[in-house]
Parts: structure tokens; sequence; C-alpha cells
């Protein structure tokens, strides 16, 4: 049994909507554990001070991953380990070992330093904790945290290679391992440690994260070892290529970092709040968006080292719209049915009405820079399978202080001009809900990375000469079925409202799977009569069955 799993997760799948399709279905599992850890999260303690608290605790152990562990990301070793590797083996797994041993010294030590200074840098970082009760406690969590970094770093060190061997079902399972590891930690460890349980199985999962990958790194010969003695030379080429794709990473999440501490200003609940429906646009956003761009990373990669830059653009186009295609459906649907969304999957124990109705709003304004999001994705990955790293940079740089002064103005506006106040929270129905200015938040990082998609979009269409024609019409298409599908289902909703007991979680459930299926089947409808080349394309993929697709029994060792 254990050789028949090990021999599935080391299949070699090289065909892009499959690798996709498999992404995508093994982030929905990983995402629908994580929804499971957030319900056990509303249901245990709601949007209140102690998931306030765990969620704060990762902050700085964030901005390490961030900063330092990305630093060994897929995005930046797959063209070296593929480069080094393919054209000699023995090459690269010194190439290997003298990498892996930099990065761990360097992280080990970074954490080491963070651990002394985290009681100084909290204050500083989340100001709405400066002088309470729960800092201390705050502080303990961080230091546990900055174990999660190391852990991570080496399992995404592990994963470029099984990346580079196209093993996805590896890369897939690992966001399994790693939920699951932390819904062991609220149901088995909370009731015993309390909040530091939930950072236990934080680590336990990030633990199975990396153990994962193990097995066949290890059957390739190439699981790295530590050695002190380095070649500088690749790894100042390494750091050269990483550090703007690091500081390009990092500047979202700085940005991220920033709005985090502004919700910590904002009252207890703001912080969870943000929370959850950052998780929840995360959903469709690591099915989609990540999915595609990992899946076709490694062959864009392969296709730029060949020269083969028509193919290269051409592959790229149609990776962004399938993109499109899935991501607008699935905004409109989220944004009809946030409510039932929100009460679904949080609305249970501790978690309140208010809650629910905050959230439901929150995740709204998230979910309408999903498409933008998965898009930006998608750019990044093409522009670093050509070593180009400094583009994405500066532009990442620019939306991220966008979000940041947007955030701070807005929040301005919101509570200085009661016309603007009383016009989001009437959009939203929540003008009887506390609170509403954490909304702000979302608003400020929808409007920035939309900024950052079109930023994107003209500097590659002008970098690479593709052509916006099809990606044009794709979009189109997408919009016109996703109206018609959104509105179908808003009047599904209304419909449903009176054949549905909705003070049920079933019946709320019901209310909105129901209108959504109705949906959906009008968006098919119409994108079958504009005669979608997507539609067909997911069609005859799905019909071949994924699971039957013909892998190759051995691993590539040159460039095609």
């Amino acid at each position: 049994m254990v050789k028949k799993i090990l021999n599935l997760l080391s299949k070699e799948i090289r065909g892009l909507h499959e690798a996709a399709y498999l992404l995508g279905f093994c982030a929905i599992l990983a995402q629908l554990l994580s929804l499971v850890r957030d319900r056990l999260f509303a249901y245990y303690f709601g949007a209140g001070p102690t998931l306030d608290l765990y969620y704060s605790a990762f902050r700085i152990p964030d901005l390490i991953f961030v900063t330092i562990a990305s630093m060994v990301s897929i995005s930046v070793l797959v063209p070296f380990f593929i480069e080094r590797v393919e054209k000699d083996f023995d090459e690269g797994k010194r190439f290997i070992n003298s990498l892996f041993s930099t990065f761990c010294i360097s992280i080990v030590l970074v954490s080491v330093i963070v651990f002394f200074l985290v009681p100084y840098l909290l204050p500083i970082f989340l100001p709405g904790f400066k002088g309470s009760a729960q800092l201390p406690e705050l502080i303990n969590l961080t230091r546990i945290l900055l174990l999660s970094p190391i852990l991570l770093g080496i399992s995404n060190f592990l994963a470029s290679i099984t990346q580079m061997y196209n093993r996805f079902f590896i890369y897939a399972v690992s966001p399994l391992l790693y939920n699951f590891g932390i819904v062991c930690g609220t149901v088995f460890l909370y009731p015993h440690f309390g909040v530091y349980g939930l950072v236990y199985g934080v680590l336990f999962g990030a633990f199975l994260h990396m153990l994962i990958q193990v097995p066949f790194v290890k059957s390739k010969g190439l699981l790295p070892s530590f050695r002190f003695k380095f070649d500088l030379k690749p790894i100042k080429e390494v750091v050269l290529v990483s550090l703007p794709r690091t500081l390009t990473l990092s500047s979202n999440q700085i940005a991220i970092f920033f709005l985090i501490a502004f919700a910590s200003l904002m009252g207890i609940g703001s912080i969870s709040i943000f929370n959850f429906s950052l998780n929840l646009q995360s959903v469709p956003l690591a099915i989609i968006g990540v999915s595609y761009s990992s899946a076709v990373f490694p062959l864009l990669t392969r296709l730029f080292s060949a020269k083969k830059y028509e193919e290269f653009a051409e592959r790229m186009i149609v990776s962004a719209q399938h993109i499109i295609f899935w991501s607008v459906p699935v905004t409109v649907l989220f944004i009809v049915l946030r409510a039932q969304i929100v009460r679904t999957i949080l609305g249970a124990g501790q978690f309140s009405w208010s809650d629910t109705r905050l959230t439901a709003a929150s995740l709204a304004l998230f979910t309408v820079s999903v498409v933008g999001q998965s898009l930006v994705l998608l750019f990044v990955r093409a522009y670093y399978s050509g070593g180009k790293t400094w583009k994405p940079l500066g532009i990442n740089l620019f939306s991220s202080a966008l979000i940041v002064v947007l955030a701070y103005g807005l929040i301005k506006l919101f509570e200085q001009v009661p016309l603007f106040q009383y016009f989001i929270e009437s959009l939203f129905k929540v003008s009887d809900v506390s609170g509403t200015v954490v909304l702000m938040l979302p608003l400020a990082y929808s409007i920035g990375v939309m900024v950052n998609t079109v930023l994107h979009w003209v500097a590659f269409h002008r970098d690479f000469k593709t052509s916006s024609a099809p990606v044009v019409t794709t979009l189109f298409q997408s919009v016109c079925a996703s109206v018609i599908m959104g509105y179908v289902a808003y009047l599904g909703l209304n419909l449903f409202d009176a054949i549905f007991d909705i003070r049920t979680l079933w019946g709320i459930f019901l209310q909105g799977f129901c209108a959504g299926v109705i949906g959906i089947l009008a968006g098919v409808i119409v994108l079958k009569l504009l005669d979608s080349r997507e539609l067909a394309e997911v069609w005859k993929t799905l019909h071949q069955k994924i699971w039957k697709v013909k892998v190759l029994p051995e691993e590539v060792h040159t460039l095609s």
C-alpha cells in the first residue's frame, strides 16, 4: 500500500491543463481542509481576542519566510536546477548541497536574532497590542512560530526538485498535510495547551509539508546534505536573481503586514475579520491562479531556455485565457453568494451574525481582485522563466506602496466623510454593524492589485510582443456569461429562500448551492452559445480523464 502511494506521488505529468487541473483538484482538497480549520476557529473563538492573538503571532515569522525562505523558492530555483542537473548531474548535486547549506545557516541565524528582538519589534509592528495584557503571550507565540519559516523554507527547497521532474502530485499534496497539521492542533492540542496548541499544530503541519518531499528527492539522489565548503560563485548568481524576486514577493506581504497593523488599531475582532475574508478569497486564488501558474512554470522555463519565444508567448496567452475563463465566473459567484458562503463555512459557535455580515462584505471586496491576483502570479512566473526579475519587482513595489497609502487614505475618508461611509455601509447592508471601517483594508488591497495587473499586462505585452486579442475575446465571453450567471444565481437565492429554512446550516447551504448550480448552468449555456474555445478545451481535458493521462516512465535529462 505504501509503495503504491509513493508511486502515485512520483508520477510525472506533462500536459499543461492536466497538471493545472490536478493541482487545482488538490488545491480544492487543501482549501477544504483550510475551511474546516477556519470553521473550527470561528466555532471556538469567533472574531475575538484569541484569534486576533493567533493571527498576529504569524506576522514576523511570515515576514522572515517571504524575505529569507523565498530566496530558495520554486520560481527561483527551478530554472537553475534544470540548467545544472540536466547538463551535469554531479555538478548539479554539488550546487544543491552548497545552496542548501547557505540557506540553512542564513535562515537559522536570522531567526535566532529575531527571537531576541521580538519584544521590541511587536509593539512597533502591531501598535494595537502596545501596552496590552496580551503582549507577553503574543511574544511567546511569535517565538515558537519562528520555527515555521525554517521548516517551510526547507520544504520549498525540496519542492523545487520535485517540480523540476514534473512531480506535481507531491507538490499538490504538501499543502493538504500542512492544513491537516493545523486542524489536528486545533482539535487535539488546543484543549490541552490552549492557544499554544494551535501554534504546535502549525509546526506539525510545516513538518509534514517538508517530510512529503523527502522520499522522491532521495530516490533521485538529490537529497541535499549540509556542507561547510561553499562554492560562492553559483550562490552569488542565485542571490542576484532571487533578491528582486524575494523583494517582489515580500512587497505584497509587507503591504498585508501594514493592513494588519491598521486592523490592530480598529478594535477587537478586526484582525480576525480581515484574515477570515482573506483566507476565503484565497480559495479561488489557490485553485485557479496558483495551479495554472505552477503548472506552466517549468514548461515556460524550458521553452525560454530553448529560445522558442513564440511558443513561450503562446503558452503564456493560453494560460492567461484559462485563468480568466475560470476566475471571472468564480468572482461573480463569490460576490452574489458571499453571505451564504460565510454563514455555511464560519457561521457557528462563537461566530456571531454581525461577524458573518462584516466578513461577507470584506470577502466581496477581496474577491473583486481574484482575477488580477491570479494573472499577476502568471506574469511574475513568466518573467522569472526568462530570468527577468527586476520588472515585476518595480511593479509590485509600486502597487504595494499604493495599497498602504490607499488604506490610510480610505480609512481617513471613511472616518471623516459621512457620505462615503453611508455609501459603503449601504452597499453591503452593514449600516447597523460596528467596526465597518475594516472594509477599507480589502478595498485598498483590491484597488492596488487591479493597478498591478494592468501594469504587468502592459509591460509583458511590450517586452514579449504578444497579442492581446485572444485574451480580450475570452474576457468578453467570460464577463457576458458571468453577468447572466450572477443574475440567475441572485434570482435563485430569492426562489430558494421560500423553499429552504435559511435559519439552519443545511438550509443556508442548500439555498446557496442550488442558486449557484442554476447560475452555473446558465453561464455554461451562454459560453456554449458564444462558442467558447476554453469551454471546449475544458470538456476535452476532462473527457480524457486526468488520472489516465499517460506519464513518462523516466525523467528527462536534456532540454527538448
